[in-house]
């Protein structure tokens, strides 16, 4: 199935809005259950930072963040790979902020840790705050060169679990809206797509989307969608699918605080591959959109899994950079090719020079 394309030409952001449409009826083997008894867990309208059910703690997925908890995915000489939590940030220069990831490394792995650099650890890319999944950290400046230039030259493949408001009617979705700075008073902190009114120098941005499962989240119509970031920009996912009318479950800054009763923002960064040589590096963070994790999540359609539609993308992924390299291979034997018929070219002028002047030498 071709991805359908919605970009500026072709939508208008926020025109699109929830379906209206049921999800098809499936077998029971392809549905979870929601077996568990939503009454035991209490919902309540609090602060962004503090999003969490007065029971949440009963529920394994929904526990705050501490400095103890980090979880480690991968761990080599060069590199170490974390889940990061969901209600943590990365680093912070604030004294205040008493939990971050660098504090968690830094109390897991004082050994490792860098006195110069100004966090100690080299955090090879961001996520937002309130996003969770894999985090990628170098343990060497000659480690965060290597992953950076995956990331510079778009080497490197992302993939992220959301649930988004209302069931989508496209299974595949192209989301190309140029982002910029939003510079509405109030709103300096967000992005926003090109067609915003006071949206400043915005930038190229694509997002590939891939519906996983329709379902309900606290009865209303959600859809669990798998989104492959190919730019990076500041909240692209949020902001792109925000623009088409399925914001991101519990995304309190981009409702405008409207989306606050969720315990967290649905959003997890559930893939990383960086091609590096000699061995690429990859880890997946666990999929926090289960009904064991979070039973406010009811699926009632699935599409596909998510280790199969990984799976693909790795595929075509990998296809991609055999078809790369091949293109670059063949670009270099032409390059080498130019050079031999060059020198021969010279070699052919130069030995017709040489003979002219033997003529020129021997009439004389």
């Amino acid at each position: 199935m071709e991805p359908a394309s919605v970009g500026p030409a072709s939508v208008e952001p926020s025109s699109v809005g929830a379906s209206s449409m049921e999800p098809a009826s499936v077998e029971a083997s392809s549905v979870e259950s929601c077996s568990v008894d939503l009454s035991t867990v209490e919902s309540s309208n609090v602060e962004p930072s503090h999003m969490k059910r007065a029971s949440a703690d009963r529920i394994i997925g929904m526990e705050p963040a501490s400095v103890d908890n980090l979880r480690v995915l991968y761990q080599s000489s060069d590199f170490i790979l974390v889940d990061k939590h969901w209600d943590i940030r990365i680093d912070s220069k604030m004294w205040y902020e008493k939990q971050t990831v660098q504090r968690q490394l830094g109390l897991r792995f004082p050994h490792l840790a860098d006195p110069g650099t100004y966090y100690g650890f080299r955090f090879c890319h961001q996520l937002d705050y309130s996003t969770s999944g894999v985090l990628c950290v170098a343990l060497s400046k000659a480690a965060a060169g290597r992953a950076y230039s995956c990331f510079k030259d778009r080497r490197a493949t992302k993939a992220y679990l959301a649930l988004v408001r209302g069931w989508l009617e496209s299974e595949t979705m192209t989301l190309d809206f140029p982002i910029g700075k939003n510079t509405t008073e109030g709103r300096t902190h967000m992005m926003c797509v090109q067609s915003t009114e006071g949206c400043e120098n915005p930038k190229p941005c694509e997002t590939q989307l891939l519906v996983l499962e329709y379902g309900f989240y606290d009865d209303d119509p959600v859809t669990k969608v798998l989104l492959q970031p190919l730019t990076g920009r500041t909240h692209q996912l949020r902001v792109h699918c925000q623009a088409v009318g399925h914001p991101i479950v519990g995304d309190y800054t981009y409702s405008l605080g409207a989306d606050s009763t969720p315990y967290r923002m649905m959003l997890h960064a559930h893939l990383l591959h960086l091609p590096l040589e000699p061995r690429p590096l990859q880890a997946t963070a666990p999929d926090p959109f289960t009904t064991q994790t979070d039973p406010h999540w009811c699926p009632q359609r699935r599409l596909r899994s998510v280790d199969g539609a990984v799976e693909t993308l790795l595929q075509r992924r990998a296809e991609e950079e055999r078809k790369k390299r091949e293109k670059e291979k063949q670009l270099e034997e032409d390059k080498r090719m130019r050079g031999r018929r060059k020198g021969r070219e010279v070699n052919e002028e130069q030995r017709r020079t040489c003979q002219q002047w033997l003529s020129e030498w021997a009439e004389d």
